[in-house]
């Protein structure tokens, strides 16, 4: 770790509601939905703690009790987490806006709802060090769609990124934000001065970084995500933990699976239990959960209380 990277404080933006994931985030915060054996937040932990980032500041809201107990104070994982609260849900820029007091140093800025594969997230802080204000991880994407449900960085001639461009109907360009971000302090002055949009009527990120790119300030992009994925829905969910499955399935050694029951491509948590000999395939059980049925389970997530069908 060099001194550079132990100056630089993580920020997790953890408050969302996740309403397009009911029934299942009315008792789970997004950012511990499950991602193999972990919860998603903690994958995101280990890649500020991979980076030398000692300090974590949490934006928590809906369920954010659920999300203090599970992390406590970080020293588990690697890390010192604190924790601020967004009263309001008010959009990103205003969750952000709420660690100002806490934060004296550049801040590597996530969306807790984002799972990613780096190429090296270590190219952001060396932006950082050749005079960049701001440096939006982004990913080069030949999908419009993936682009219109995110927002578009498009760069000038000389590199530096002129226009961001949130869910644009017609993209111009393939650099496609990943919600993850890297600013100078500077950065709350922007914010303090994001209009709440009319359309959604909140306070968008993007709006902020294009009034920072405005003022003067340089803002690069920075080509290191290999993958991502936001998770916004369940079909979401099951299907980036298939993704890392491959074709292999994962049961913990506390899950009671009954005779002659087959699990395939499936992740099957602590003390769940499949209570009859059935085929489970391409399916997410939660920690606890019961199975209970004797046909066969094809694409299902299963909590102690819902069965989604991911169909």
């Amino acid at each position: 770790m060099t001194e550079r990277d132990a100056k630089v404080v993580g920020v997790i933006l953890a408050a969302g509601k996740g309403t397009r994931l009911m029934p299942f985030s009315a008792r789970h915060p997004k950012p511990l939905l499950p991602v193999l054996d972990r919860p998603l937040i903690e994958h995101q932990l280990e890649a500020l703690r991979a980076l030398g980032v000692e300090r974590v500041i949490v934006v928590i809201g809906h369920l954010g009790a659920e999300i203090v107990q599970h992390l406590g104070d970080g020293a588990r994982l690697g890390v010192r987490v604190e924790y601020v609260e967004q009263e309001e849900m008010l959009g990103i820029a205003h969750a952000l806006a709420r660690v100002e007091p806490l934060v004296d140093r550049p801040m590597l800025v996530l969306l807790g709802d984002i799972f990613f594969v780096h190429d090296g997230l270590a190219e952001m802080l060396s932006m950082l060090d050749e005079g960049a204000a701001g440096v939006l991880a982004v990913k080069e994407e030949a999908d419009p769609d993936a682009i219109r449900r995110n927002f578009v960085a498009i760069e000038d001639e000389g590199g530096r990124v002129a226009r961001v461009i949130e869910k644009p109907r017609h993209p111009r360009g393939r650099l496609k934000g990943c919600g993850i971000y890297l600013f100078q302090p500077d950065f709350f002055d922007a914010l303090r001065r994001t209009p709440r949009t009319a359309m959604r009527d909140e306070y968008e990120l993007t709006d902020g970084i294009q009034i920072f790119i405005d003022d003067g300030y340089l803002v690069r992009a920075a080509r290191v995500i290999k993958d991502d994925v936001n998770v916004s829905y369940p079909k979401d969910l099951l299907d980036l933990n298939l993704r890392l499955l491959g074709s292999e399935a994962k049961v913990a050694p506390s899950a009671r699976i009954a005779e002659g029951a087959s699990i395939v491509r499936s992740v099957v948590m602590h003390e769940a239990v499949i209570e009859h000999p059935i085929i489970l395939r391409e399916s997410l059980v939660f920690p606890g959960a019961r199975v209970g049925g004797t046909l066969d389970v094809h694409r299902q997530i299963i909590t102690r209380e819902h069965v989604i069908d991911c169909a």
